[in-house]
């Protein structure tokens, strides 16, 4: 991705740098360049087009995200800071924003914890799926999106990027190419997950749409060969968490993402059930899931049931004679 020249403010010059620099390091800086794009908008409009960003513009710049989620605007207003630090290095009197002025983060969203139960009904769920004439497949597509994305854990880009080509049905594996950090990796997969892929290539092959390596897996025929939008895959999974009366404590749907999260810790559980060495596993499902380190890894594990009563099990198990009840050291007091 390339900086564009779209900027007009008297910062065009010095955002330009900061992107190219960024894109140099291999970021990707897609969110970054759609809130600069903002503020260069906002203060090529402000009061007059050689408008600096001082604190008085910067407080009217964020009262323009008003309507954004106190966790959206922080986030926006901590990657304006980025840059403000970055013109720092030639400009050292610069305006920075102060961070202890900006909102405050909120509650951390809760994931929704798909079980095998769940995802099987989805499944089911997936056939009544109206079908289009640009999506014949609407159902076999969606169904097999609700199977790769509890059994892998992929991102829902990573996913929308998978194209035939990337499934190895001999090796049993699927190439998830320049993800996040600009990371690929091969996932060996379950032999459902197999079963799954070559059962949607076979359906392909019998209504005479494309299999050729670069054809999307999760796409349609709008306008060629295509593979759904974020927001288009989002809608179908929609209709289906609606079908089967899927919400959340609070009564949403769940989040797409939260199939990852239920791929880690479905994970744990079939490794306590298994009675292996779950520690020593962790390396793996970091990197099975493209994390830099176990580090990221540690936000997808949540203590919920039945996690929770197998690790309480196999503690209890290892060194519950180490553990004495109060009641009993009450007893022993003299």
């Amino acid at each position: 991705m390339k900086p564009t020249s779209s900027f007009a403010s008297t910062l065009a010059s010095t955002i330009t740098r900061y992107l190219e620099l960024n894109f140099a390091l291999g970021k990707r800086y897609r969110h970054e360049i759609t809130t600069l794009k903002s503020l260069d908008r906002f203060l090529s409009q402000f009061s007059r087009a050689s408008q600096d960003l001082t604190v008085e513009t910067f407080h009217a710049w964020c009262q323009s995200q008003a309507g954004l989620t106190p966790r959206v605007r922080r986030y926006r207003m901590f990657m304006i800071r980025r840059f403000c630090r970055y013109r720092r290095r030639t400009m050292p009197d610069c305006f920075v924003p102060d961070p202890s002025l900006f909102p405050l983060p909120g509650q951390t969203v809760i994931p929704y914890i798909f079980s095998e139960t769940v995802v099987a009904r989805l499944m089911r769920a997936a056939q009544s799926l109206q079908r289009q004439p640009y999506s014949p497949l609407r159902p076999e597509v969606v169904r097999l999106a609700v199977v790769l994305l509890y059994t892998t854990g992929m991102r829902i880009g990573e996913l929308l990027r998978l194209v035939v080509g990337d499934f190895d049905s001999r090796e049993g594996t699927l190439l998830v190419r320049a993800s996040k950090f600009h990371k690929s990796r091969i996932l060996p997969l379950p032999q459902g997950v197999i079963h799954e892929l070559e059962h949607y290539l076979q359906v392909r092959r019998r209504h005479n749409l494309a299999t050729n390596p670069d054809t999307p897996f999760i796409g349609h025929r709008r306008h060629g060969e295509r593979a759904y939008t974020a927001w288009g895959l989002q809608c179908s999974l929609w209709a289906l968490l609606d079908a089967c009366n899927i919400r959340t404590r609070s009564g949403r749907r769940p989040r797409v993402h939260d199939f990852r999260h239920s791929c880690a810790v479905n994970a744990l559980i079939r490794w306590y059930r298994a009675g292996v060495d779950v520690s020593t596993k962790l390396p793996f499902l970091a990197a099975y899931l493209g994390h830099v380190s176990i580090i990221s890894t540690y936000r997808y594990l949540h203590f919920v049931e039945p996690l929770r009563a197998l690790a309480s099990s196999r503690f209890s198990d290892s060194y519950g004679e180490l553990v004495i009840p109060l009641s009993v050291r009450e007893g022993r007091r003299p």
